[in-house]
């Protein structure tokens, strides 16, 4: 194959825990009878709340075919090129096994906002019934995902940027600019199995921002920003893909990369358009030639909607929910394709690369 797939997972294969019927139909066209791939294909979802083995043995369940870990990136999974960070303490804000999670990437040092609401409970309004203790210096804050408690996540995450890493001091003057904040997933909505979408990630991050601002005065920095539309997220993705197929000894070069469900994001980042390019993430330059965005009918886009899919001539009227730090051009809010569902997407691709398995 001359070419590989980047799929997107919610709403395009999954509604939360309840498979899209089209997505087993495709994944059965793109493995032999021994369940290897036919292609390379890599899973890139904004989800940070598990492990990636973890994720791959949800897919496989849901799927039917066998999905190595090595095909899953999280929105979390470029972390692992940040080790300048990895043998710091980092403040870990999210769901999910968030130590396994960090130790995973490879920090040596993870605390969580549990802890340091243990360690420090005169910082929670709500519960005062601890005692003080002491936290380790030197912290940086790592976001993973929305956490359960907004308010008490908010507040500690504030006290940490406020004091220089030392919550429990009075805010500082001196503290601008403030200590390395990474983010990942910046969707500020996603589909599951309610009818209307839900809150995302970047939701919360819309509330951290203005209350940072709001106390400050001065806009809160990101040192890095990751996940989809994040042009680090698809220069990640593409080297797992050129991984498959050196594994696979597969000699032709990968050329084209289809993103079926990742519609108009892979436009914005690989257009160069998407912050996080400043960091030497020791990856190879982008190899393939095409990254085509098909999108799908089966998540947050509703064909029924008026003005469903932005034009360039509309996009001025339409709101932008990309993050604040995201630049955007109108040229670059149209999709390549437009199918029902993934396992139309699958038979475009394969009709449009003369495929035949």
């Amino acid at each position: 194959p001359s070419f590989g797939f980047l799929f997107d997972i919610d709403g395009v294969l999954v509604r939360g825990r309840t498979p899209i019927p089209a997505a087993r139909a495709a994944f059965g066209k793109l493995v032999n009878p021994q369940g290897q791939f036919l292609v390379p294909v890599v899973f890139v979802t904004n989800a940070g709340n598990c492990l990636r083995q973890k994720k791959a043995e949800q897919l496989s369940h849901l799927l039917g075919v066998p999905i190595s870990q090595d095909q899953v990136m999280m929105s979390h999974s470029p972390l692992r090129m940040f080790k300048r960070y990895h043998k710091k303490c980092v403040l870990v804000s999210g769901q999910g096994p968030l130590l396994d999670i960090a130790r995973d990437l490879g920090f040596c040092q993870p605390i969580t906002i549990d802890t340091l609401r243990e360690k420090r409970p005169l910082l929670d309004a709500v519960d005062h019934d601890r005692k003080p203790n002491v936290l380790v210096s030197e912290i940086s804050v790592v976001l993973f995902g929305e956490p359960v408690r907004w308010e008490t996540s908010l507040q500690l995450i504030i006290d940490v940027l406020l004091t220089s890493g030392y919550p429990g001091n009075p805010y500082g003057q001196e503290s601008y600019p403030h200590i390395p904040v990474l983010a990942c997933n910046m969707d500020l909505m996603w589909v599951a199995e309610a009818q209307s979408p839900r809150f995302g990630h970047g939701t919360f991050m819309v509330c951290l921002e203005n209350i940072y601002k709001k106390i400050t005065g001065r806009d809160l920095k990101y040192e890095a920003l990751m996940g989809k539309p994040s042009r680090l997220t698809y220069q990640y993705a593409e080297h797992l893909i050129r991984a498959q197929a050196l594994q696979r000894s597969w000699e032709q070069p990968i050329q084209t990369l289809y993103a079926p469900g990742l519609g108009w994001d892979t436009e914005l980042a690989l257009a160069g358009t998407a912050p996080g390019l400043g960091w030497d993430t020791g990856l190879a330059p982008a190899a393939a030639a095409h990254c085509r965005s098909v999108l799908v009918c089966t998540g947050v886009y509703d064909p029924q909607s008026e003005g469903a899919v932005p034009s360039r001539d509309s996009v001025a009227e339409n709101v932008f929910h990309g993050h604040r730090d995201f630049s955007f051009d109108p040229a670059l809010v149209e999709p390549d394709h437009i199918v029902p569902d993934v396992d139309a997407a699958v038979d475009l691709v394969f009709q449009l690369e003369n495929f035949a398995p």
